[in-house]
């Protein structure tokens, strides 16, 4: 991914406002953001950067390469690893961050801000290393006599506003999962598995060279829909029945910057309460989109779609939250803007986020659907806008 002019500058207003004399990260999705382009594979590289736009990483040598595709200042690389000797990931990157922070930023000591703490990270790789805790021991023998201080609600506002080039990432991975749901629906029949059709549905994710492995797509039919409200969701061997809700959900990515899409598909024609459910999502989804504006209280568009499904008698059923912040995390419901009843969050052009009305009936059947969605100026910019139509999830089967 070409350099991101505007994110190093946004980054670089932020750390002078905050008075830090740097930042240094080492979860991927921040070292994405400081980097402005480089998302790490295996969780072993560490971004800094200050307020004068200067902008360093520290990368294991086998990721040279994708690392300086970023056009990023400079990259100091380092073998994690050596039958020289035993040595962990903080043992060997202390050097190379030393010199980091040195000679491309032009600190050697000070005030530091960093990702320390609790995190909720989206998988860049099979198996990832986290910094964690042992970030401040890197930093310290690194940059001895340093102060260190968390800088989590500093990245978190940072990662909450996207940049065009941004933006547009996660408008390209929408369009990689739209394919994939044009195959779902294609192969969606009953007496059709659910992991079997899961899989055919995953193959553009194979097809696009800026898609890693890491994208997730799962099908829950039937009365486990009822429980996709829950932390995750995964396919399973379940043979699909005709009149069902097939509900199927998404998480792509291009690049390190993610996608959160669901569509909930009837095979055959609608029950009178499936119908029901089908016109009060829509018309909570309307209201939700027609209440986004820079500005607006992100609780206000939680109310919006939450007052619909009250009103038609699904407000019970409705049991999470409106949406949040998507972009840099796939399923971070603490990522801002939180579309919450409590949120204090306000909107700004350039947020990118989900919105998810949904009904979920214990033991029956759930539906949700769930778009991508960015302010701008003059409102919401639906980056999903495919399969909106409810006659469109209604399947002639």
């Amino acid at each position: 991914m070409a350099h991101d002019s505007q994110r190093t500058q946004r980054n670089a207003r932020a750390i002078g406002e905050a008075g830090f004399d740097a930042l240094i990260c080492g979860t991927p999705s921040n070292v994405l953001l400081l980097s402005a382009g480089y998302w790490p594979i295996v969780g072993t590289s560490l971004a800094v950067a200050n307020s004068e736009r200067k902008v360093a990483v520290v990368a294991p040598e086998d990721e040279s390469e994708l690392a300086r595709e970023t056009g990023a200042a400079e990259v100091f690389t380092y073998k994690p690893a050596s039958l020289d000797k035993l040595q962990t990931v903080v043992d060997a990157i202390s050097e190379p961050l030393a010199k980091a922070a040195a000679s491309a930023i032009g600190v050697s000591g000070g005030r530091i801000g960093c990702d320390i703490g609790e995190a909720h990270q989206p998988a860049s790789y099979i198996s990832m290393h986290l910094f964690g805790s042992s970030l401040t021991e890197a930093i310290g023998s690194a940059l001895p006599g340093s102060n260190i201080e968390d800088a989590k609600r500093l990245l978190a506002k940072l990662r909450s506003v996207c940049t065009s080039q941004e933006v547009d990432r996660v408008r390209q991975a929408c369009k990689v999962a739209q394919e994939a749901f044009e195959v779902a629906r294609s192969a969606l029949r009953p007496g059709q598995s659910e992991i079997a059709v899961a899989s055919q549905a995953r193959q553009p994710f194979y097809q696009d060279p800026q898609a890693r492995d890491q994208q997730h797509l799962a099908i829950m039919s039937g009365p486990r829909s009822a429980s996709a409200h829950g932390a995750y969701a995964i396919s399973s061997d379940r043979v699909m029945q005709p009149g069902e809700l097939v509900m199927v959900h998404c998480n792509s990515n291009i690049a390190g910057y993610w996608t959160d899409i669901t569509r909930t598909f009837c095979l055959g024609k609608p029950t009178e309460q499936q119908q029901r459910m089908y016109d009060a999502i829509s018309a909570a989804r309307e209201a939700a989109l027609q209440a986004i504006h820079p500005g607006v209280r992100a609780a206000d568009v939680d109310k919006a779609a939450r007052q619909v499904l009250s009103a038609r008698g699904f407000g019970d059923q409705f049991k999470h939250a409106t949406g949040h912040g998507v972009g840099f995390a796939a399923i971070d419901h603490n990522a801002q803007p939180r579309l919450h009843p409590k949120s204090p969050d306000l909107l700004e052009v350039g947020m990118v986020f989900n919105v998810e009305p949904a009904i979920y009936i214990e033991n029956v059947q759930g539906m949700r659907h769930c778009d991508m969605v960015t302010v701008t100026d003059s409102g919401a910019e639906v980056l999903t806008p495919f399969l909106e139509d409810p006659r469109e999830l209604i399947l002639d089967v």
